[in-house]
């Protein structure tokens, strides 16, 4: 095995652990840029990478009661339609199919990192506008169809990008949802999160855009890079690390757009 997918999968596990984004945000544009891995491939085994270690932040959000269900269904009945039809249309339709989409695939990628930055740089404002512009009566067959809306945007931008998910999934939260607290918000978000990766992850294995072994020796860095960066989270101030993580973000994101 290759030491260095191990330790990507550990600093990248770590990342996460500390901030709660960062997986796909990172992971990604680490395997293109560094690895020379093609766009395709990067996306398709990062979303199942994804699908795994979410999966148990699911389960510990899900164990405290901070999962809000019907926010959570809502999104998935926009965003894995949504996802499935994506991959199909660029596969049958696309020249080349999904291997031939690299151009695409950076750019939007690129795009998702700059909004991702952004999303974070100025979540708390943010957080405050929503809850500003909130209605004073909300309307929850309205407040449903946006979230479904929100679920399908969510949906095409994570299958050609596998980056949106997390951040952004949370920043279009916070509009949606102003009174709900913080940690609600961040533990639906995780939980749709895992049927929307797997199953654009399971589109791009069926295309045959993802690498096992890449994501195998990725696993085994990451998950106790997650588990370490959790324990030693409450020592680190997220003031210092978000900003970093973002500007990290936005120069990947600039630099992939620049390539196109």
């Amino acid at each position: 095995m290759d030491l260095m997918y191990p330790l990507a999968g550990f600093a990248v596990g770590a990342i996460v652990g500390l901030t709660g984004v960062g997986g796909g945000s990172l992971m990604t544009p680490l395997l293109v840029l560094l690895f020379g891995v093609s766009p395709s491939v990067a996306v398709g085994t990062d979303l199942l990478y994804a699908s795994v270690t979410k999966a148990g932040g699911t389960l510990a959000h899900g164990l405290k009661g901070t999962v809000d269900w019907s926010i959570t269904r809502a999104l998935a009945y926009g965003s894995i339609p949504a996802a499935a039809l994506t991959l199909f249309l660029v596969h049958h339709f696309f020249p080349g199919g999904i291997g031939g989409a690299s151009r695409l695939i950076s750019f939007a990628l690129g795009i998702a990192l700059v909004l991702t930055a952004i999303s974070l740089i100025f979540r708390r404002q943010i957080q405050a506008f929503g809850a500003h512009r909130a209605p004073a009566t909300p309307n929850p067959r309205r407040t449903f169809w946006l979230t479904v809306l929100t679920g399908a945007i969510l949906g095409v931008l994570v299958s050609i990008s596998s980056v949106g998910a997390g951040a952004l999934g949370v920043t279009a939260l916070f509009f949606l949802y102003p009174s709900l607290p913080a940690h609600r918000i961040v533990g639906s978000d995780i939980a749709h999160a895992v049927p929307l990766t797997l199953v654009a992850g399971a589109g791009h294995w069926l295309v045959g855009s993802v690498d096992w072994y890449l994501l195998g020796s990725l696993l085994v860095g990451s998950l106790p890079g997650i588990w370490i960066g959790s324990q030693v989270s409450a020592r680190v101030p997220e003031k210092i690390l978000r900003p970093i993580l973002a500007g990290m973000l936005l120069l990947i994101g600039s630099k992939l757009i620049a390539a196109n």
